[in-house]
């Protein structure tokens, strides 16, 4: 099937469709003819995996687990239509975000304020609440059973304070949402990966994100499942670029401290950001077009820019 990838180890991603293709993948776990789910992208999301789940031999109801890693609208914005096509899921998610999907209002204004209410409209339609009684609250250390394959929760605040990370102990991977970062396939050079940080709003915090990651990789992980692009190996290098660059952005933002907070500073801080990415091309070795570079960046570049503007200001 176009648009699912198996790793092994039953282990799936799903092209999402979410803002275009290889941006955004819902991952499908499979153990003995159930499985979970890894975020959900936007309701239109749900078709590619209804498709996935009949590709690889599953049914709706042989899903056990909807698995979100923060409440950030383009990994949950589908939790309800995926709640409600799944009718044996439960939604497992941060405590912080549980009340959020039960009453998804707040969520969807908090989204307008960043992309403005026609554009959030248009990216992810209506928000459907979960039934309170379909949640278990993602604590740290939890553990879920998916036909004996164990799952743990690890709380990995530092882009979200809502944030959690999946580690299956099958697989010795982690499902990491936003805190690893994003890797881009197209910025792949003679299959090497690159990593980028996410530090958008409103809720970044470095030294908590330098703790997260480490956390992670105390477990000497065999693979990283990013959201914003799948797979990744050549977990200890990957690790050591992404503090690198988490402490990289960060100087960016206090370069600026000086600035009123606000559209002016933002966009101080975005030009910084962009010369870093610049910069990082260089050091990776970048072959793709410098214009293809930008069009592949420019919304998470924004978005790193806006947070960081609102760190600074919450200092």
């Amino acid at each position: 099937m176009q648009g699912l990838t198996a790793f092994g180890n039953g282990i799936y991603a799903v092209e999402s469709g979410y803002n275009g293709p290889d941006v955004a993948a819902i991952h499908l776990i499979e153990e003995g003819g159930r499985a979970a789910l890894v975020d959900t992208g936007n309701n239109d999301a749900l078709v590619h995996v209804e498709q996935a789940l009949a590709a690889t031999g599953l049914s709706p109801e042989a899903v056990d687990f909807v698995l979100l890693t923060h409440i950030h609208l383009d990994h949950a914005g589908g939790a309800g239509a995926f709640m409600r096509a799944f009718p044996n899921a439960k939604l497992v998610v941060h405590p912080r975000g549980a009340r959020h999907m039960v009453e998804p209002s707040k969520l969807f204004a908090g989204v307008s304020a960043v992309y403005g209410p026609e554009r959030a409209r248009e990216l992810y339609g209506e928000l459907i609440p979960v039934p309170a009684e379909r949640i278990v609250e993602a604590t740290d250390g939890l553990e879920l059973d998916l036909a004996g394959r164990v799952i743990r929760v690890f709380d990995t605040p530092g882009h979200a304070r809502h944030h959690v990370c999946y580690f299956d102990t099958r697989s010795r991977s982690f499902f990491t949402g936003d805190t690893f970062g994003l890797s881009y396939r197209a910025l792949d050079v003679d299959g090497r990966p690159s990593i980028f940080p996410t530090t958008t709003p409103v809720q970044f915090e470095p030294e908590a994100m330098h703790d997260s990651v480490r956390r992670m990789e105390a477990e000497q992980p065999a693979a990283m499942y990013l959201t914003h692009y799948a797979q990744v190996t050549d977990v200890p290098r990957l690790a050591a670029d992404l503090h690198r660059l988490i402490d990289a952005h960060v100087a960016v933002a206090e370069r600026h401290a000086g600035v009123e907070a606000g559209a002016a500073r933002q966009a101080l801080i975005e030009a910084d950001l962009w010369k870093l990415v610049d910069e990082e091309g260089a050091r990776q070795g970048w072959t793709l077009p410098p214009a293809e570079v930008r069009r592949v960046l420019a919304l998470d570049v924004e978005l790193n820019a806006q947070g960081l503007d609102v760190w600074l200001a919450g200092r």
